[in-house]
């Protein structure tokens, strides 16, 4: 799956221009869905050096992304077939409808196929059943 990755607000805390406070899990949530395969692609507003800091900031994690602000590495503005629009099977950004859940379950939607209803129920509150413990989704 191809996966879009905002930086500012989802992998780290806004503080735009600055890079805030990493996200609990979401390095190691993005380098897991790598290990599975997935192909991540950060997508963000940053350009020129704020780009390039963020770029750096998660490269010096152990997170590096399959292209950055395009669909594959080599893409130019001027390509056959160029568009702004990211082809990607999902986003992940704080500015979903119903914001940004926790990575927990963020790697379980995408692990186990869920939608946002079947983990936050038709009310959009957290799922709750008093006879099961809470499942913890991830692995670390």
């Amino acid at each position: 799956m191809i996966i879009a990755v905002d930086f500012d607000g989802t992998i780290v805390e806004h503080r735009y221009p600055r890079i805030g406070e990493e996200i609990p899990f979401a390095v190691d949530t993005l380098k897991l869905l790598q290990q599975e395969k997935h192909r991540l692609i950060l997508w963000s507003v940053r350009e020129g050096a704020l780009l390039d800091e963020a770029v750096e900031w998660c490269k010096a994690r152990g997170l590096e992304f399959y292209a950055v602000n395009k669909d594959y590495p080599e893409e130019q503005k001027g390509h056959q077939g160029f568009s702004r629009k990211l082809k990607a099977d999902m986003f992940i950004d704080d500015r979903n409808l119903g914001g940004l859940p926790d990575w927990g379950v963020i790697y379980a939607m995408i692990k186990e196929k869920k939608t946002f209803a079947d983990v936050y129920g038709p009310n959009g509150e957290e799922e709750k059943t008093p006879s099961k413990k809470k499942k913890r989704w991830l692995p670390f």
